[in-house]
């Protein structure tokens, strides 16, 4: 879309509007409306959530995502040709090339199958709180939706990946501690140690007043200068678990995950990442942390200075099988990201995927502990490059671990740091 096109049709917003930004040398984002946030489309308190399902149902009327679905679909048995190189339909297929390939590991890492998007146009999807699925007036609506959230997947390809041990990260960075501040700021990955006091991680009410502080307290010590660390919300994935894993947002409850998020992504961006940490600190919009009172002048005060988005993972026991990835900044640092698009009723979310390169700079823990913490960036303000902006994650298949070894078993707490 134009610009003069986006002119057109944007509203004026009685709301938070980030201004565009891009960090230094990075080309523009895959994105609708050249990149602006949906809160420039605001109309009457909706924080853009109706020009987004427009966009949305309009993007899956283009087909351009079918058209990707059948490519893959129909095309001959084996490999497929992308201009990024081989992709495969299926992990087993990608493994079996990488084995006859050769294709090896440095010590402690490990060669295996990563999904990929190949769809390289901006995604939408509709949360599962969304009004939109309760609706009779909008089955119809719905319905269409569903075919689309079904097909998101669908668009990926698995393509031939280095997985590089992060305990190791001085052997690759010479001099470079994984253990540092400096590896984050270089890197966007970090691990840090903690020995909680937090007996039941299923408790969502324990977890908020006794690990949330640990982890606050952690990033204060760990990153020098910061003068405040806020977690404000948290997710706990276990495929095994039998318990109730009912989601209840209006009790700070995120329940417990079934499935491991198999897709390279990043879970903020150049908007997201100002526009999330403005909403907690002026609405504690979706807080489970520390409750929030910064007027907007205050909050434009303290977004002013220097502010990062942390993700941290913390295992309930060693972890043995779909163990949390990371991808290193400097190789990636140059690459357009595709911006997929979160509706929720009272906000657009956005976060962030990728296509493939060969030289993606992967890391694991293997065997993480239970004491270790593995740390990436989703999001820091500085945007001339002389830090790392954001990783990329994912969830992956060890193929070297037994038939029987365990799920993984973690705590994912999302957080601010501010400077």
């Amino acid at each position: 879309m134009s610009q003069v096109q986006v002119a057109s049709k944007k509203q004026v917003s009685s709301g938070y509007v980030p201004p565009l930004q891009r960090t230094a040398g990075q080309p523009p984002a895959i994105a609708a409306n050249g990149g602006l946030s949906y809160m420039s489309f605001e109309r009457d308190g909706d924080a853009g959530t109706a020009e987004a399902l427009k966009d949305a149902l309009a993007e899956i009327a283009l087909g351009e995502g079918r058209r990707i679905i059948e490519m893959i679909d129909n095309a001959p048995p084996g490999p497929i040709a992308t201009k990024w190189g081989l992709g495969f339909r299926d992990y087993q297929t990608c493994l079996d090339y990488i084995r006859a390939k050769g294709i090896k590991a440095p010590e402690g890492g490990l060669a295996l199958p990563m999904p990929y998007t190949i769809y390289e146009r901006p995604t939408y999807s509709v949360v599962s709180s969304n009004a939109v699925w309760r609706d009779p007036a909008r089955a119809d609506l719905a319905a269409i939706l569903r075919r689309n959230e079904d097909d998101n997947l669908r668009r990926d390809l698995y393509f031939p990946q280095i997985m590089r041990d992060a305990r190791r990260i001085a052997e690759y960075h010479p001099g470079l501690s994984p253990n540092s501040p400096e590896s984050m700021d270089r890197l966007g990955v970090s691990l840090a140690h903690l020995e909680s006091a937090c007996a039941n991680f299923y408790d969502s009410a324990e977890v908020e007043r006794v690990f949330y502080p640990e982890i606050e307290k952690l990033l204060l010590e760990f990153f020098p200068g910061a003068t405040d660390a806020l977690v404000y919300n948290h997710d706990v994935f276990d495929k095994d678990y039998t318990g109730d894993r009912t989601e209840d947002q209006d009790n700070k409850n995120p329940g417990v995950n079934a499935n491991y998020a198999n897709i390279v992504h990043n879970d903020l961006n150049d908007n997201s990442g100002r526009v999330r940490c403005r909403e907690l600190l002026t609405k504690n919009l979706r807080n489970f942390g520390r409750t929030q009172h910064y007027t907007e002048a205050e909050a434009d005060e303290k977004m002013a200075r220097r502010f990062m988005s942390i993700n941290l993972a913390k295992p309930m026991e060693t972890v043995e099988q779909y163990p949390f990835v990371l991808c290193a900044w400097p190789s990636f640092a140059d690459q357009a990201y595709i911006t997929n698009y979160r509706i929720y009723d009272d906000r657009v979310g956005e976060t962030t995927r990728f296509t493939y390169r060969p030289d993606h700079e992967w890391y694991w823990f293997p065997q993480q502990k239970s004491t270790e913490v593995s740390m990436l960036k989703c999001y820091d303000s500085v945007t001339d490059g002389s830090v790392s902006r954001w990783s990329f994650h994912t969830a992956c298949i060890d193929p070297t671990a037994p038939a029987d070894a365990r799920c993984r078993k973690n705590v994912v707490v999302r957080s601010y740091v501010f400077f």
